[in-house]
């Protein structure tokens, strides 16, 4: 059975957000990636699984060790579904900027 994990459910974690930025420039190991967290290793590689079932992250066998790497299209999809909220936070802002510009003047 191919359970797939959400994919926002796995990014509201910080510790597997901290994961992804790590990846995010060059492929680690999952000992590389446990050795910059205080957590246990076994934990660690919970949260490896998680993002590799989300498909966040891709596993890449080099040599005897297995790299993770960030898979830039998903990034890109979950990127692609916030910009029209992020368009919308920008528009409300600059509304109220302006709002306070003119408050600021009539004070």
């Amino acid at each position: 059975m191919d359970l797939r994990r959400d994919v926002f459910q796995a990014i509201a974690d910080p510790t597997r957000r901290a994961i992804l930025l790590l990846v995010a420039t060059q492929s680690m190991t999952a000992g590389a990636i446990a050795s910059q967290f205080d957590s246990k290793r076994p934990t660690i590689s919970k949260h490896l699984l998680i993002l590799t079932e989300c498909e966040l992250l891709k596993r890449e066998p080099i040599g005897r060790e297995m790299h993770y790497h960030l898979n830039p299209n998903k990034m890109k999809e979950i990127a692609d579904f916030i910009a029209p909220f992020q368009k919308l936070w920008d528009d409300r802002f600059n509304k109220l900027e302006t709002v306070m510009k003119q408050y600021k003047r009539k004070s």
